[in-house]
């Protein structure tokens, strides 16, 4: 049985001290936004908002001539990363409260789930909330992630911590 590769080991320390030494610094008003897992490196960045009264269309426009102005460059950037960390890159910007990511991936996870938990998948499906199980699942983890969004970032700190005291205890066998 053929193995699927893994990538090489990879923290956010170092990716994020990657894309910040590459991206330059007008393109964001703060330190980007670094999410990793063994398939992909998400970047986004926080753009200034414009003045103006309607703030999500000023929002959206200035997001839609960021994302023109610097594709090139992060599309060199992410051919970088791409060859240091085995990793596809993908962006995205946030300008006041509106957040667009213009490129990423849709992996495809399996799962093992028992009659209950197929039954609240086929009642979203039943109901017009999703057209496919895959995606009402994907709508129950959205669903997971904007109403534990606080409890969340206290598990992925904790497991950062558990990265670092990992790192530096003794060589694995």
């Amino acid at each position: 049985m053929k193995s699927r590769h893994e990538p090489p080991p990879l923290d956010s320390s170092t990716a994020r001290a990657f894309f910040t030494e590459r991206i330059p610094a007008e393109w964001f008003i703060d330190e980007v936004e670094v999410s990793l897992d063994d398939v992909e490196i998400l970047i986004v960045g926080r753009l200034a908002p414009p003045d103006g009264d309607d703030a999500e269309t000023a929002c959206r426009g200035t997001i839609e001539a960021h994302r023109e102005a610097t594709r090139d460059a992060r599309i060199r950037i992410a051919a970088d990363a791409e060859r240091e960390f085995e990793r596809k890159v993908s962006w995205g910007a946030r300008c006041g409260d509106l957040g667009i990511l213009f490129t990423h991936l849709s992996v495809p996870a399996m799962t093992r789930l028992r009659l209950p938990q197929r039954l609240v998948l086929d009642t979203l499906v039943d109901g017009g909330v999703a057209r496919s199980r895959s995606e009402a699942l994907a709508w129950c983890v959205r669903l997971v992630e904007r109403n534990l969004d606080e409890w969340l970032a206290e598990m992925r700190d904790a497991l950062a911590n558990v990265e670092d005291v990992r790192r530096k205890g003794p060589d694995r066998p």
